[in-house]
């Protein structure tokens, strides 16, 4: 199925790829739309994730899929979880980057012994204006003391998966699209597109 991705992401867009076997990918510029942006301004991974893949649809009426995700950690009440991205922000709005951010939830968390966090990411499939299909999937782990791991992106370096002894930053890209919480929403939404291609 050709599918619309709404992202920017060129992070999102390359897990997105071989988590989505057997679909062709295309994003906004594709379809000659620059610099498409939404604003994220939901409570929920849901929220979000249906208002971009809508929003997509809208411009160029094909189904569009969208993402939504982050880090929810329950010692800080689901913190960062919607404002992952722009977690630690300055008031003006200048985000951090990958590694500040990641410095800042770790300060927030110094004191605090329940370090039980999970990834998670809501993936929303706009197949036309009246069919909408949505996922959720997570990855638990425990949030770390300090990083450990260069692969990945975001807060991967932070996460540990005490089942496999390592970050989600020191999985391979297989490893990681198999476990981890986008992986996991892929695999659902693929086995999903599958039956509406069998079944339009």
């Amino acid at each position: 199925m050709e599918l619309f991705i709404a992202t920017g992401s060129v992070h999102k867009l390359a897990e997105l790829g071989p988590a989505l076997p057997g679909n062709v990918l295309r994003i906004p510029a594709d379809a000659g739309i620059e610099g498409f942006e939404v604003e994220e301004d939901g409570s929920t991974f849901l929220e979000n994730a249906l208002k971009k893949a809508r929003a997509l649809f809208k411009l160029v009426g094909k189904p569009s899929l969208a993402d939504d995700s982050g880090l929810v950690v329950r010692a800080l009440g689901g913190a960062p979880g919607v404002l992952s991205a722009r977690y630690g922000s300055t008031e003006r709005g200048t985000r951090l980057e990958a590694a500040e951010r990641n410095a800042f939830l770790l300060a927030n968390m110094s004191a605090r012994e329940d370090r039980s966090c999970a990834f998670v990411c809501c993936l929303v499939l706009v197949f036309s204006e009246e069919r909408v299909f949505s996922v959720q999937e997570t990855c638990t782990g425990l949030l770390l003391r300090e990083p450990m791991g260069s692969g990945g992106f975001g807060y991967d370096p932070v996460v540990f998966l005490p089942e496999l002894g390592r970050s989600v930053a020191q999985l391979t890209i297989e490893e990681k699209n198999r476990l981890s919480h986008r992986g996991r929403a892929c695999a659902r939404m693929t086995a999903l597109i599958g039956e509406l291609e069998a079944r339009p």
